[in-house]
């Protein structure tokens, strides 16, 4: 059987391959690594540095493209189930750069059981406290202390959200990857992604 994997492509830029072969890329702005042919595009709030989606210039004929529009609509977070991943929508902002209205969070569940959480952009959450019992695979935290939450805030957001493995992105207003910052973040299984490193999803139970 095929195995999942996840590119990382540099600051909040995602790049994941299902087992079925399937291209997600997640909030395109970061690197250059966007020739595989798309079938589906998330993006988790406005921001440029999220939703440089004319970067990805391959397009499968069936693509979806799901934008924080898409994803909130009338005040409702919506599920979207593509066959090969179901997307959840979830709550995400709560700063003055990030309002919980225009802003979201994905947690991706792919056919293999994996499951990753894409927070986006945001501060601690009340919906955190409830994805602890999820038992969720990867989950990622934005850490810039600027826009996103600071290393002290991502660290309490990893221990309610309880994942696998917890990794650390969107480090440095302007910045891919912080070395400095990556070290501070110090939770249990945590797991340090550098820009165009890819990594085997594992689904553990």
């Amino acid at each position: 059987m095929k195995e999942d994997k996840l590119l990382y492509l540099g600051h909040a830029s995602l790049r994941i391959i299902t087992n079925e072969g399937k291209v997600i890329y997640i909030d395109p702005y970061a690197g250059d690594n966007y020739d595989l042919s798309a079938d589906l595009i998330l993006v988790t709030h406005d921001h440029y540095d999220h939703n440089d989606i004319a970067k990805v210039k391959n397009k499968n004929t069936d693509i979806k493209i799901i934008t924080n529009k898409e994803a909130l609509q009338n005040g409702k977070y919506q599920t979207f189930n593509l066959g090969y991943v179901k997307i959840e929508t979830i709550e995400a902002g709560y700063n003055n750069y990030h309002n919980i209205n225009e802003c979201v969070g994905y947690i991706l569940s792919l056919t293999d059981g994996v499951t990753i959480y894409i927070p986006g952009d945001t501060y601690l959450t009340p919906q955190m406290k409830k994805l602890g019992s999820r038992l969720i695979d990867y989950a990622f935290f934005p850490c810039d202390g600027k826009y996103t939450m600071n290393v002290k805030e991502a660290m309490k957001a990893a221990q309610l959200v309880n994942a696998k493995y917890s990794i650390p992105y969107h480090m440095n207003p302007g910045s891919n990857f912080s070395e400095e910052i990556a070290y501070k973040f110090k939770v249990k299984n945590k797991l340090i992604i550098k820009p165009n490193e890819e990594i085997i999803l594992k689904h553990f139970k």
